[in-house]
């Protein structure tokens, strides 16, 4: 069973950079939503919203963080963390997360594992699944209480669909795509022993914009006590492994080891 909680202290830099997560997706999303004069047929009003997506996606991946334990040493400020990145993105709840998350590393594509299908590989039925296993009503009531207040508050609701819910639907799927579906789709081949996990090829660039080097998740179940942004070091580590006569890397960086 993999351990939820770190045993090694990151220092100052796992707050440090869950605070510049937060603080990047809300000063983002309050600029788009009452600041930004962005006009519907120019380009860069979906690259906001692009980026907006990713920053969704980032302030999942810390609240994931933090349930390791991994943000801080201190397990309140994990709680705290993890508690306010959770509810921001879409009204989860952490404390049922964790009970979750822990019950996917208890045992990752078994019977068990909120997070796998075991009727279909395909995309959107197991995206579905999925979405219907983590949705309650609570989450629901939640969500349209925060949009009710923000239409209150004068934010056109034009605006709260394009940049508040579209990114938080592409954050979602983006989400599920590299962190689940990829990483744990069958079969399973050599590579994924012994975690029925799979890492995306070594490229730092697009593992950082796919998902916060969460595509590296064979690493993530090998060690669930190193944060985020610090797998592309344990991947890093892995391709130099397994690469022949161990002294250069393979170009592809697919691994031919467990």
């Amino acid at each position: 069973m993999s351990r939820m909680r770190s045993h090694v202290a990151q220092g100052p830099w796992g707050v440090l950079i869950a605070l510049a997560v937060l603080g990047a997706w809300v000063g983002h999303l309050v600029w788009l939503l009452v600041g930004a004069g962005l006009s519907l047929a120019s380009p860069l009003t979906w690259l906001h919203i692009a980026f907006q997506a990713w920053l969704c996606t980032g302030l999942f991946i810390t609240g994931h963080d933090a349930m390791h334990g991994t943000v801080s040493h201190h397990r309140w400020v994990n709680r705290a963390v993890g508690t306010v990145a959770c509810f921001l993105f879409a009204g989860l709840s952490y404390r049922r997360l964790v009970v979750n998350h822990r019950a996917h590393h208890t045992d990752p594509t078994g019977p068990d594992d909120p997070d796998f299908s075991t009727r279909t590989q395909a995309f959107w039925p197991w995206f579905a699944t999925f979405m219907v296993r983590y949705t309650t009503w609570p989450q629901i009531l939640v969500m349209a209480a925060k949009f009710n207040l923000l239409k209150f508050l004068g934010v056109e609701e034009w605006r709260l669909f394009l940049f508040w819910v579209l990114p938080a639907l592409l954050g979602t799927v983006q989400l599920f795509y590299f962190g689940t579906f990829m990483p744990h789709r069958r079969p399973d081949t050599p590579d994924m022993a012994p975690h029925h996990a799979r890492s995306l090829p070594r490229n730092h660039l697009w593992a950082m914009l796919s998902c916060f080097f969460f595509g590296y998740h064979w690493e993530h179940h090998q060690s669930p006590s190193t944060p985020w942004w610090r797998l592309w070091r344990m991947r890093d580590a892995r391709v130099l492994k397994w690469s022949p006569g161990c002294n250069r890397k393979s170009p592809s960086g697919v691994m031919k080891g467990p």
